[in-house]
């Protein structure tokens, strides 16, 4: 499957957003903020400098898994299971849907439509359209 220079581009962008926010994010766990702390805190979790560094650790290892061509699947594969916990834990303390429920899931569905437009291994798994059919 060839790929055009417009597709690669918008897909380097897209997946160049979720690069830039997860560092942010990591980032702000890894130094900790007291915002950090209090936010942990309000999602019920004890106010711990040591698990917001934790997630913060995790959060940068998932993002420089899917930072790198090599192994960009993997990287996606767990910054949507990263995703998926921050979506639980927004269910589950009764946060708003659109704001911070599926904040995650946007944020997956980004890392993977950012993948799908720049590696053409993964279109190929994944057609948005089936094949012409002969006849």
């Amino acid at each position: 499957m060839t790929m055009s220079k417009s597709r690669h581009v918008a897909g380097s962008v897209m997946s160049g957003l979720v690069i830039a926010f997860m560092l942010f994010d990591a980032g702000m766990k890894l130094v900790p903020l007291d915002v950090v702390i209090n936010a942990t805190a309000e999602l019920g979790y004890p106010p711990s400098a040591d698990l917001a560094r934790a997630l913060g650790v995790v959060a940068l290892a998932c993002t420089a898994l899917y930072g790198l061509p090599r192994t960009a699947v993997l990287g996606a594969t767990l910054l949507t299971a990263y995703m998926g916990g921050t979506v639980a834990v927004h269910l589950r303390v009764g946060n708003p849907l659109f704001s911070h429920m599926l904040f995650g899931v946007y944020l997956a569905g980004l890392a993977w439509g950012g993948l799908y437009l720049r590696d053409s291994r993964v279109a190929a798994l994944l057609p948005l359209r089936s094949p012409p059919v002969e006849v």
